[in-house]
């Protein structure tokens, strides 16, 4: 299947693009050669190819989910710029209606 110059202008016309004649010489002749590439990748024998989701193996990136001890509250706020015995102290950020 070609693609010809009505191909280019109908495609254009629905993208609302617009091409002078040169440009719409040049677009044609490369989306067919696009679909001659195509042409010889259907050509190749595929049958024992699985199909992939990525080109290469992914695994896992996370480190593993290990349970461990947290901060007692003290250190927690005991670099902390302003605090009350138990909580950080923090501007308010709620305006009053």
């Amino acid at each position: 299947m070609a693609i010809s110059i009505q191909d280019v202008e109908h495609v254009a016309s629905l993208a609302k693009l617009s091409f002078t004649e040169e440009e719409k010489q040049k677009l044609a002749s490369e989306l067919n050669e696009i679909l001659t590439y195509m042409e010889q990748l259907n050509s190749l024998d595929t049958e024992s190819v699985e199909p992939l989701s990525h080109v290469i193996e992914l695994g896992n990136v996370f480190r593993g989910d290990n349970l461990r001890a947290g901060l007692d509250r003290e250190d927690a706020l005991k670099n902390a710029p302003a605090k009350t015995e138990k909580f950080f102290r923090v501007p308010k950020v709620i305006g009053d209606r």
